[in-house]
Protein backbone atom coordinates (compact mmCIF):
# COMPACT_ATOMS: atom_id res chain seq x y z
CA UNK A 1 0.00 0.00 0.00
CA UNK A 2 1.22 3.31 -0.98
CA UNK A 3 2.37 6.38 1.83
CA UNK A 4 -0.33 9.05 1.90
CA UNK A 5 0.57 12.01 4.27
CA UNK A 6 -1.07 12.77 7.30
CA UNK A 7 -2.96 15.89 6.09
CA UNK A 8 -4.23 14.24 2.20
CA UNK A 9 -6.03 11.84 4.41
CA UNK A 10 -7.30 14.33 6.62
CA UNK A 11 -8.86 16.59 3.84
CA UNK A 12 -10.22 13.26 2.58
CA UNK A 13 -11.89 12.56 5.31
CA UNK A 14 -12.99 15.17 7.38
CA UNK A 15 -12.30 18.79 5.62
CA UNK A 16 -14.18 17.61 2.73
CA UNK A 17 -17.42 16.84 5.12
CA UNK A 18 -17.01 19.69 7.23
CA UNK A 19 -16.50 22.30 4.42
CA UNK A 20 -19.57 20.93 2.46
CA UNK A 21 -22.12 20.94 5.25
CA UNK A 22 -20.74 24.56 5.87
CA UNK A 23 -20.79 25.96 2.84
CA UNK A 24 -23.54 24.11 1.42
CA UNK A 25 -22.28 23.09 -1.72
CA UNK A 26 -24.01 20.53 -3.58
CA UNK A 27 -21.11 18.22 -4.81
CA UNK A 28 -18.04 17.13 -3.07
CA UNK A 29 -16.01 18.78 -6.10
CA UNK A 30 -17.39 22.06 -5.55
CA UNK A 31 -15.12 22.09 -2.11
CA UNK A 32 -11.98 24.22 -2.29
CA UNK A 33 -8.67 22.34 -2.07
CA UNK A 34 -4.89 23.16 -1.48
CA UNK A 35 -3.50 23.27 -5.03
CA UNK A 36 -0.17 24.54 -4.36
CA UNK A 37 2.40 26.14 -2.14
CA UNK A 38 4.76 28.33 -3.70
CA UNK A 39 7.79 29.70 -1.33
CA UNK A 40 10.47 32.46 -1.97
CA UNK A 41 13.47 33.96 -0.61
CA UNK A 42 14.29 37.26 -1.60
CA UNK A 43 18.46 37.35 -2.26
CA UNK A 44 19.57 41.04 -2.57
CA UNK A 45 23.12 40.11 -1.64
CA UNK A 46 23.22 37.50 -4.60
CA UNK A 47 23.86 40.36 -6.93
CA UNK A 48 27.14 40.79 -5.59
CA UNK A 49 27.86 37.20 -3.83
CA UNK A 50 26.99 34.30 -5.24
CA UNK A 51 27.92 32.13 -2.93
CA UNK A 52 24.70 33.29 -1.12
CA UNK A 53 22.41 32.22 -3.51
CA UNK A 54 23.82 28.72 -3.66
CA UNK A 55 23.18 28.49 0.10
CA UNK A 56 19.64 29.87 -0.27
CA UNK A 57 19.21 27.15 -2.54
CA UNK A 58 20.79 24.39 -0.20
CA UNK A 59 18.47 25.57 2.75
CA UNK A 60 15.13 25.83 0.79
CA UNK A 61 15.96 23.00 -0.68
CA UNK A 62 16.66 21.07 3.03
CA UNK A 63 13.81 22.47 4.34
CA UNK A 64 10.96 21.45 1.53
CA UNK A 65 12.64 18.60 0.09
CA UNK A 66 12.20 19.15 -3.13
CA UNK A 67 14.92 20.86 -5.66
CA UNK A 68 14.98 25.33 -5.64
CA UNK A 69 15.81 26.85 -8.33
CA UNK A 70 17.05 30.54 -8.20
CA UNK A 71 14.81 33.36 -9.61
CA UNK A 72 16.27 35.61 -12.26
CA UNK A 73 15.97 39.47 -13.06
CA UNK A 74 13.85 39.84 -15.75
CA UNK A 75 15.28 43.78 -16.33
CA UNK A 76 18.16 45.85 -15.71
CA UNK A 77 18.30 48.38 -12.81
CA UNK A 78 21.42 50.14 -12.91
CA UNK A 79 20.30 51.93 -8.96
CA UNK A 80 20.90 48.94 -8.21
CA UNK A 81 23.91 47.01 -9.94
CA UNK A 82 21.55 44.08 -11.23
CA UNK A 83 21.69 43.12 -14.95
CA UNK A 84 18.87 41.03 -16.56
CA UNK A 85 19.62 37.25 -15.71
CA UNK A 86 21.51 37.53 -12.44
CA UNK A 87 20.12 36.04 -9.66
CA UNK A 88 17.84 37.54 -6.87
CA UNK A 89 16.36 35.21 -5.25
CA UNK A 90 14.98 31.82 -4.70
CA UNK A 91 11.85 29.82 -5.08
CA UNK A 92 10.30 26.64 -4.86
CA UNK A 93 6.44 24.99 -6.15
CA UNK A 94 5.37 22.15 -3.96
CA UNK A 95 2.28 19.81 -5.32
CA UNK A 96 0.63 16.45 -3.94
CA UNK A 97 2.55 14.45 -1.21
CA UNK A 98 5.52 17.17 -0.90
CA UNK A 99 2.57 19.60 -0.16
CA UNK A 100 0.67 18.38 2.59
CA UNK A 101 4.52 17.37 4.09
CA UNK A 102 5.43 20.57 4.12
CA UNK A 103 2.59 22.14 5.80
CA UNK A 104 2.12 19.57 8.02
CA UNK A 105 6.08 20.51 9.35
CA UNK A 106 4.99 23.98 8.87
CA UNK A 107 1.96 23.84 11.06
CA UNK A 108 3.14 21.17 13.79
CA UNK A 109 6.91 22.31 14.49
CA UNK A 110 7.77 25.33 12.65
CA UNK A 111 5.11 28.18 13.82
CA UNK A 112 5.36 27.32 17.08
CA UNK A 113 8.93 27.28 16.95
CA UNK A 114 8.69 31.75 16.57
CA UNK A 115 9.22 33.64 19.30
CA UNK A 116 6.49 34.92 20.79
CA UNK A 117 4.28 33.40 18.63
CA UNK A 118 0.43 34.66 18.82
CA UNK A 119 -0.56 33.24 15.76
CA UNK A 120 -0.56 34.04 12.20
CA UNK A 121 -2.12 37.51 10.70
CA UNK A 122 -5.46 36.84 8.25
CA UNK A 123 -4.32 39.67 6.71
CA UNK A 124 -2.66 38.12 3.73
CA UNK A 125 -5.33 37.57 1.58
CA UNK A 126 -5.41 38.32 -2.02
CA UNK A 127 -9.17 38.27 -2.99
CA UNK A 128 -9.27 35.31 -4.79
CA UNK A 129 -8.71 32.89 -2.42
CA UNK A 130 -4.68 32.78 -2.06
CA UNK A 131 -3.38 33.42 1.03
CA UNK A 132 0.21 34.35 1.77
CA UNK A 133 2.72 34.19 4.93
CA UNK A 134 5.66 35.99 5.57
CA UNK A 135 8.13 34.31 7.86
CA UNK A 136 11.35 36.13 8.95
CA UNK A 137 13.56 33.41 9.85
CA UNK A 138 14.55 30.23 8.22
CA UNK A 139 15.97 29.09 11.48
CA UNK A 140 12.10 28.07 12.51
CA UNK A 141 12.54 24.79 10.57
CA UNK A 142 14.29 22.15 12.42
CA UNK A 143 16.12 21.12 9.09
CA UNK A 144 18.66 23.79 9.46
CA UNK A 145 21.43 23.63 11.59
CA UNK A 146 21.77 26.84 13.19
CA UNK A 147 25.30 26.72 13.09
CA UNK A 148 26.01 26.53 9.24
CA UNK A 149 23.98 29.47 8.58
CA UNK A 150 26.09 32.61 7.41
CA UNK A 151 22.70 34.93 7.15
CA UNK A 152 18.80 34.76 8.89
CA UNK A 153 16.96 35.24 6.24
CA UNK A 154 12.82 35.73 6.00
CA UNK A 155 10.98 33.85 3.21
CA UNK A 156 6.95 34.23 1.71
CA UNK A 157 4.97 31.02 1.95
CA UNK A 158 1.90 30.96 -0.63
CA UNK A 159 -0.87 28.58 -0.64
CA UNK A 160 -2.91 28.48 -3.50
CA UNK A 161 -6.37 27.18 -3.37
CA UNK A 162 -9.23 26.34 -5.14
CA UNK A 163 -11.59 28.73 -3.06
CA UNK A 164 -13.79 31.93 -5.02
CA UNK A 165 -13.31 33.46 -2.16
CA UNK A 166 -11.29 34.56 1.27
CA UNK A 167 -14.07 33.27 3.71
CA UNK A 168 -13.25 29.37 1.98
CA UNK A 169 -9.84 29.49 1.86
CA UNK A 170 -9.59 31.25 5.58
CA UNK A 171 -11.92 28.32 6.61
CA UNK A 172 -10.02 25.66 4.24
CA UNK A 173 -6.24 26.69 5.89
CA UNK A 174 -8.03 26.87 9.44
CA UNK A 175 -9.62 23.34 8.83
CA UNK A 176 -5.47 22.25 7.84
CA UNK A 177 -4.72 23.68 11.30
CA UNK A 178 -3.14 26.82 10.66
CA UNK A 179 -3.26 29.22 13.66
CA UNK A 180 -5.00 32.20 12.89
CA UNK A 181 -5.19 35.04 15.44
CA UNK A 182 -8.35 35.17 17.41
CA UNK A 183 -11.01 37.48 15.66
CA UNK A 184 -12.71 38.67 18.81
CA UNK A 185 -10.15 40.55 19.96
Amino acid sequence: MAYTPRLKSKYKEEIVSALKDKFQYKSVMQVPKLEKIAINQGVGAGVTDKKVVEFAISELTTITGQQAVAAKSKKDISNFKLRKGMPVGVRVTLRDNQMYEFLDRLVAVALPRIRDFKGINDKGFDGKGNYTLGVSEQIIFPEINIDKINKIQGMDITFVTSAKTDVEALELLKQFGLPFKNQNK
